[in-house]
């Protein structure tokens, strides 16, 4: 409970710290349907506009905090380092200094509030502070793979006034890593570290496309094409990991991931990763155990949602939860759900 608390008040801190560079007047925009915040502000003759991130309630009491707060950066920088303290003393999982340096880096280049989305084992991790759950280390062990998502028609949109400062291709250089493979700049969406393990990839939702790359203007990289990626990083959350005095992401929603992670786990089993498979099982039935407790309206909507997707969809739900009986189990008898 102590560590958890500590979590919740750090990200809190550090949504603020996000609105605290604001130099103009914070602007609406709709796009699609949707409205974004922007700060718009001039340098000389020219108007700024730097992105801040999709409306909804939460944003909007940053912004008001923001203002009635102008002056307490000291304050709250001291505040967020107590709380990762606090954190780490209570076991809370911490990154490693690799992942914790290029994550915090890629944060500070705006990666994160212009639309990537960190999924996989490091998304899974962020849960810990988001449920309150405490993760033995196999079940938050790390991959040596950082996977970050976005959408193509937000990123064009962003890109439009804002973008991330340094480029990926410095940040990466810099923390020794290196593109692979040696391709023109426009289709390089995976980086490796030169002395290490490490490897960086980033992602997209295919929609159907015989494309292979999308290009993601806002955050300067190409992204490899997959499915079921719509699905997953729709509606992310903000999230904060465990490195330093904490760095300010953006994940999946937990249902979201826990449902996906079912899917994917039959397609690895038809493929050569059967143990990935079984890691995403491992990773799926412990979040759905907590969801149905804590967020069950949530949860439901979330495989509903799934469910609707089409055929091949509940095929492969069905099969991952035949090989599952507690979870269906547990899916099927939230709301009086059907099998």
């Amino acid at each position: 409970m102590t560590a958890n608390s500590a979590y919740l008040d750090l990200l809190d801190l550090h949504l603020s710290e996000s609105l605290s560079d604001i130099r103009g007047m914070p602007t609406q925009r709709s796009r699609n349907g949707r409205i974004y915040w922007y700060d718009r502000y001039r340098v000389g003759s020219d108007t700024k506009e730097r992105f801040l991130g999709e409306d909804s309630p939460e944003l909007n009491a940053k912004l008001k905090f923001h203002k009635a707060h102008k002056d307490d950066a000291k304050a709250r920088k001291e505040r967020m380092s107590s709380l990762a303290r606090i954190m780490t003393a209570d076991r809370f999982l911490r990154l490693d200094k690799t992942s914790g340096s290029l994550l915090s880096a890629m944060a500070k280049a705006g990666f994160f509030r212009l639309g990537g989305v960190i999924i996989g084992t490091y998304a899974f991790r962020a849960y810990e502070g988001e449920l309150g759950i405490r993760l033995s280390v196999e079940q938050g062990a790390y991959t040596q793979d950082i996977d970050i998502a976005g959408f193509e028609h937000l990123s064009v949109a962003i890109s439009e006034t804002d973008q991330a400062s340094p480029k990926a291709d410095d940040i990466f250089k810099d923390l020794k890593f290196e593109a692979i493979p040696a391709m023109p700049n426009e289709h390089i969406w995976k980086w490796t570290q030169t002395k290490g393990e490490a490897v960086v990839e980033f992602l997209a939702p295919s929609f159907g496309s015989e494309e292979s790359t999308k290009y993601l203007p806002a955050l300067g990289v190409s992204a490899k094409c997959l499915n079921h990626l719509n699905y997953l990083i729709r509606d992310p959350i903000d999230a904060v990991l465990n490195y330093g005095s904490g760095v300010l992401v953006k994940v999946p929603s937990p249902q979201r991931y826990a449902i996906h992670k079912l899917i994917v786990s039959e397609r690895r089993a038809e493929g050569p990763s059967p143990i990935k498979a079984r890691k995403d099982r491992m990773q799926a039935e412990l979040l759905i155990s907590v969801l149905a407790q804590e967020r069950p309206d949530a949860l439901w909507d979330a495989y509903q949602e799934a469910l609707s997707e089409g055929p091949k969809w509940v095929a492969r739900l069905e099969s991952a939860l035949q090989k599952m009986p507690k979870v269906s189990g547990v899916l099927n008898g939230l709301k009086g759900a059907e099998v």
